[in-house]
């Protein structure tokens, strides 16, 4: 089993796009293809009944967003639960939250009663990616326990906000999933005992990142010169 660290997994989308040539948006819209996967399985097969995505900022928001138009086209009653503020989105992010936007998908400032009025069968969380490494500040932990107590269930965009994917231990607050899609390869941290409560089920999703950069990038950062330059 492969497992990167977040500078390798940084690397690894740089060079898809510079070297390969594969647009950063194409990358974004391949991850949320694979988490709409996991969530129809989540939703017994069928990508129907209300869901809740909360999207922070960033490309793990972004990711979120790209979510939300998908789950929204098979079917799915989608709320988005703003964990930031739209204005602050760029880039790939920004050009998802334009589609959501023109898709009249509902979003709004993430709200407790979100998870009430009504209960979602699902929450997805966008919040946080693989950057985290400080303690998450006001709102998110309480929007974490609010999460975590809700007995909703959960699927995690690449890692569950909060937990550092380098050391496998939450810095602070971090949201519980019941599954995660995790992207190109399994973190360095998930392999820590302390991850496993945080993670549930992990499933790899496949981004479109080249089989040979991957391999290239772990087997650099493996060898004996890779720390003595």
């Amino acid at each position: 089993m492969l497992h990167l660290i977040r500078d390798q997994l940084r690397q690894i989308d740089r060079l898809s796009t510079e070297r390969y040539h594969i647009p950063s948006i194409v990358l974004m819209e391949n991850a949320a293809r694979a988490v709409v996967k996991e969530a129809c399985l989540m939703l017994a097969g069928e990508c129907v009944g209300e869901v809740l995505i909360l999207c922070g900022g960033g490309n793990n928001g972004g990711d979120g967003l790209a979510v939300a138009r998908h789950m929204h086209n098979r079917g799915a009653e989608v709320t988005i639960g703003l964990l930031t503020d739209p204005t602050r989105y760029g880039g790939d992010a920004l050009a998802n939250w334009q589609i959501v936007q023109a898709m009249a998908i509902p979003a709004a400032p993430f709200d407790e009663s979100m998870l009430r009025d009504p209960r979602p069968l699902l929450v997805i969380d966008a919040v946080f990616g693989t950057g985290l490494t400080q303690p998450p500040r006001e709102p998110f932990p309480a929007v974490a326990a609010a999460i975590n107590n809700s007995g909703v269930q959960v699927l995690a965009v690449d890692v569950p906000s909060g937990l550092d994917g380098d050391t496998g231990v939450p810095p602070g607050a971090c949201i519980v999933a019941m599954r995660t899609v995790t992207f190109v390869a399994e973190k360095v941290g998930f392999a820590k005992p302390e991850a496993k409560q945080f993670l549930g089920d992990v499933i790899v999703g496949d981004i479109g990142c080249p089989r040979e950069l991957i391999e290239e990038v772990a087997k650099d950062a493996s060898s004996p010169q890779a720390g003595s330059s």
